[in-house]
């Protein structure tokens, strides 16, 4: 995967490719994960039966008990569907789910006067919910409702391409959200070309198909060797997205770390703090799209460009 500081390629990203994606039916493989950052502060005290070890695994255990009912609360406020049979199903997907630790920005032992000695742990963790009850609710809402979890989907008008022809990157989402764009190529190196270093905004608009490139880009994704598999991976959330460490490179960058750090790294939110024992929550979509690339001549050049 190669880019060029050049004028942008115009690219239509038509009401009936986004139908076709949203039926699963579009041209390139496409995967969606749905999850919720929250941080949680999580206590245990030691007592006469646990050892310091087991205490502070009692309040990792707590902070992600904690973490599950906070995600159950918080879909059950925040998702304002009216079906009753779809909020009930969303909110068992959540308490259902698992939790990964991100980040233990906070770590402590201190003495209680009734209890003796405790540990405190603060920590962000991604509530995910169980893939089996959250398929039977995504099913039941409209690709649109903003009513329903944040939602991002992005497509490309086909599955291959050939040297020298552009990528065409189509991007929406249900409802308001931050997003970092992000282009693995055949050889296995990371490039983040949205934000890039000419265009800083990510925050989009919910219901609103985007182009990218788009005219306020100075980039191409251009199909240049190695050749092979290649993906395009959207990480979005209500809250702006962690930042990744990056090195400039023309008009994007190039991402320094690994395709796993990376997606952990997308995940450090700045999560909105609210009146509760949980330090806020952001609803975070992982979304890729495959596609292959080819050594061979472009099919369709008369395609790129103002039609």
């Amino acid at each position: 995967m190669k880019t060029r500081t050049i004028a942008a390629a115009v690219i239509i990203c038509s009401f009936s490719a986004l139908v076709a994606a949203a039926a699963a039916l579009s041209p390139a493989p496409v995967s969606l994960s749905q999850s919720l950052v929250t941080e949680i502060e999580g206590y245990a005290c030691m007592g006469a039966d646990h050892s310091r070890k087991e205490t502070e695994q009692l309040a990792m255990t707590d902070a992600r008990r904690k973490g599950l009912e906070y995600a159950a609360g918080y879909i059950a406020a925040e998702s304002r569907v009216e079906d009753g049979q779809l909020k009930k199903d969303l909110v068992t997907a959540y308490s259902n789910g698992k939790v990964r630790v991100i980040s233990e920005p906070k770590k402590e032992w201190y003495r209680d006067p009734a209890l003796g000695d405790c540990f405190r742990v603060q920590t962000k963790l991604e509530i995910i919910p169980r893939e089996e009850e959250m398929l039977k609710a995504v099913r039941k809402v409209a690709p649109d409702d903003p009513s329903a979890p944040l939602s991002v989907k992005v497509w490309i008008d086909r599955k291959s391409y050939g040297l020298g022809e552009k990528v065409k990157v189509c991007l929406k989402g249900n409802k308001p959200f931050y997003g970092t764009l992000v282009y693995r190529d055949a050889a296995g190196v990371l490039v983040q070309f949205l934000p890039n270093p000419f265009r800083k905004q990510n925050y989009f608009h919910g219901g609103t198909v985007y182009e990218l490139p788009s005219g306020e880009d100075r980039y191409e994704l251009e199909i240049l060797p190695p050749f092979g598999a290649e993906r395009i991976t959207v990480y979005a959330s209500t809250a702006p997205v962690g930042e990744l460490n990056v090195a400039p490179a023309g008009s994007v960058y190039t991402i320094r770390e690994s395709e796993e750090v990376t997606a952990r790294k997308s995940r450090s939110l700045n999560v909105v703090p609210k009146q509760s024992e949980a330090g806020g929550a952001a609803e975070f979509v992982e979304h890729f799209v495959d596609l292959k690339t080819e050594n061979r001549p472009p099919a369709r050049l008369e395609r790129q460009g103002a039609p």
